[in-house]
């Protein structure tokens, strides 16, 4: 924690990233400036976000305060929730094997491939005509 008061951790997703700053004490968790639940309002985004918290069994411990850039909805939840995991590991070393088992700590490499000339998308052809 040194002098700064709080723990930091990075996530990222696609090209979503998240920058995860944990605050010792009881706290709601912002993201941009906006609630959680009001932010994300599906349950499967809350769940991805709160499972950090869940696994290590610190809800409630920590007020969360979340920036956010790039990517979709689902992207960013997924870049939290590394975020999250990170953050934890620099209040906790104990807390890798627990983190590392709910797959937390691994970086997803899926990105978007790019479009191909001659191609509609990255794979996609035209329709072949034979006449």
């Amino acid at each position: 924690m040194d002098k700064k008061g709080y723990f930091q951790g990075t996530g990222r997703r696609k090209t979503a990233v998240a920058q995860v700053r944990l605050t010792p004490g009881k706290g709601a968790i912002i993201v941009d400036g906006q609630p959680a639940e009001q932010r994300f309002s599906r349950p499967q985004y809350q769940l991805a976000i709160n499972k950090a918290l869940v696994v290590t069994e610190n809800v409630g411990k920590f007020a969360v305060t979340i920036k956010t850039e790039g990517g979709g909805v689902a992207g960013q939840a997924d870049a939290i929730a590394m975020g999250m995991a990170r953050a934890l590991l620099a209040v906790d070393e104990k807390y890798r094997t627990l983190l590392r088992a709910s797959g937390l700590l691994t970086r997803d490499p899926r990105v978007k491939e790019r479009k191909k000339p001659g191609l509609k998308r990255a794979r996609k052809a035209p329709q072949y005509t034979k006449r």
